[in-house]
Formats: structure tokens, sequence, C-alpha cells
């Protein structure tokens, strides 16, 4: 199933590899990758495949959720198809508070003690996933883990999920991304080792000026 999301992600440049040219993210790091998951929900096959995968490993490792929350903005449509499928209640968690009305950060009726799964787009460094669990937390909500599309597999990432005391199951990561990408010759095995390199320590430019 990894291969064959990687292989679906690319198709439709919702993860695109740009190492000759590489992407600024909003903290200034250099990255020779971008990822967008939201064109899942535009491409009909991938959007299924991508659902019907994300309902699998909610059945394989949490058997017993109860409902599923959506990260704002980019996990709500996902964890909405997903509970369709799953025949399960869901809701959403907001970046912040609302400042009006009731002033909810999360949507959706949620007892104490319900047994979540957090359904997020992308793992990168880890921070908004972790703060979205620490607000189901403290709303009551005992959460299971969390199962994202992707993940970069990066350090501090891996660190900050296991220091919540929580886990994270994708549907793909970077390293079967690279290889499938070589095997469909969008990048070369070169390039292969060093957006590995970047992702092992983002920080260090050095990828970029290997020759």
């Amino acid at each position: 199933m990894e291969r064959q999301i990687a292989s679906s992600l690319l198709s439709i440049g919702a993860v695109f590899l740009r190492p000759e040219e590489p992407f600024t993210w909003a903290s200034g790091i250099k990255s020779p990758i971008y990822c967008d998951n939201r064109l899942t929900l535009s491409a009909p096959r991938v959007r299924e495949q991508v659902e019907n995968g994300l309902a699998r490993l909610v059945q394989r490792y949490y058997p017993d959720c109860e409902m599923l929350m959506g990260t704002s903005t980019a996990g709500i449509a996902h964890a909405a198809i997903t509970a369709t499928i799953l025949d399960l209640p869901m809701g959403y968690v907001r970046g912040e508070a609302k400042t009006h009305g009731r002033t909810n950060r999360i949507e959706g009726r949620m007892a104490p003690g319900t047994k979540v799964v957090v359904i997020e787009d992308l793992i990168s460094t880890g921070g908004s996933s972790i703060e979205v669990v620490e607000a189901l937390r403290e709303a009551g909500a005992d959460v299971l883990g969390i199962v994202s599309i992707f993940t970069y597999g990066m350090k501090r990432g891996l660190e900050r999920i296991a220091a919540a005391n929580t886990e994270n199951h994708s549907l793909c990561n970077l390293d079967v991304l690279v290889d499938v990408a070589v095997e469909e010759g969008r990048i070369t095995a070169d390039w292969k080792g060093r957006i590995l390199a970047f992702r092992d320590n983002p920080q260090d430019e050095s990828w970029i000026k290997q020759s």
C-alpha cells in the first residue's frame, strides 16, 4: 500500500520533488520536497485510495476507536470521509478557540473518555499534531494515536510524538516515496541520497551544494 500511495501522490503532484530548485518553508529552511495532500481531494481515484487506506490503518491499529478528530484545516475533510467509511462520529480541532459564539476549539460532540484517533494529512516536525492531541486530552479524550497520509520521518517529529506519549501510523513515508520516484525516473539515485540527507538534518544545507 505504501508504494501505491507514493506513486499516486507523485502522479498528482501532492508530493512534489524539486531538488535542483529548493522550496523555502515558512521557517526559512530550504527543502527539496513540498507536500500538499489537499490535492488528493480533487483527484477521485487517489482520494478513494487514500481514504480507504486511512480507514484500514484505523481498523488495524485502533480497533477500539470511537471517534475521529481531524486537524484544522487539512485533516478535516479526510477525517470526515474516513469516518463515513468506518461509520464513526467525527469532529475537528481548531488552531485556536473561536473568539465568538461558544468559543469552541473542539468542534463535534465528544464525551469525556471517548477513544479518539487524530487524522492528519502530513507529519513533519509534529508540532501541530501534538497541539491537537494535547487539546483533546485537556477536554477529556482518550487519544489512541495519530493516523496520517504522509510523514517525512524527521527526527524532531519522531521525538515530539514519542515525548507526547502517542504514536503515528502513516500511509506513506519519505523513504518509500524517494524509492518510487527513482524507479519512475522522477529523480536520480544521487538525488535520493541528498533528499534523505535533508530529512535527517534540515538545517544543514550541504545537500544543496553537493556535486
